[in-house]
């Protein structure tokens, strides 16, 4: 039960930081080109990135706190973070294949499924 108490909480969080962040670049830049959202990933992603190694190589945090952070938090601020640390493990497992095909599958699938989601959302 603290563990998606931890999530709830954590998630909260991370979709008002994506919320704040997004906004903030498209005042600065602008909305021709989703810069808000590139930088909510890459960011995200740095961040998931690093979190990632202090929690499992460097701390004794609870899986609460794990979960919290990495599936709510940075869930929420953006799943390219969990996305990029999964394709990352494979590649530092020797799966180079199945880093390739994850790229691959989820860029190409999650593009196509958007625009499909587009289609039939504008026949509804």
């Amino acid at each position: 039960m603290m563990q998606l108490l931890s999530i709830a909480i954590g998630g909260a969080a991370g979709a008002l930081c994506r919320y704040g962040m997004s906004n903030g670049i498209y005042a600065i830049l602008g909305r021709g080109f989703p810069y808000g959202t590139l930088a909510v990933n890459l960011v995200g992603s740095v961040i998931m990135g690093t979190v990632y190694v202090m929690m499992t190589e460097r701390m004794d945090i609870s899986p609460e706190w794990r979960a919290g952070i990495t599936i709510g938090l940075l869930g929420a601020f953006t799943t390219f973070s969990a996305f990029s640390i999964e394709t990352l493990n494979l590649l530092e497992a020797g799966e180079s294949l199945k880093a390739g095909l994850n790229i691959l599958l989820s860029v190409s699938l999650c593009i196509s499924g958007c625009w499909l989601g587009m289609i039939l959302g504008r026949q509804i």
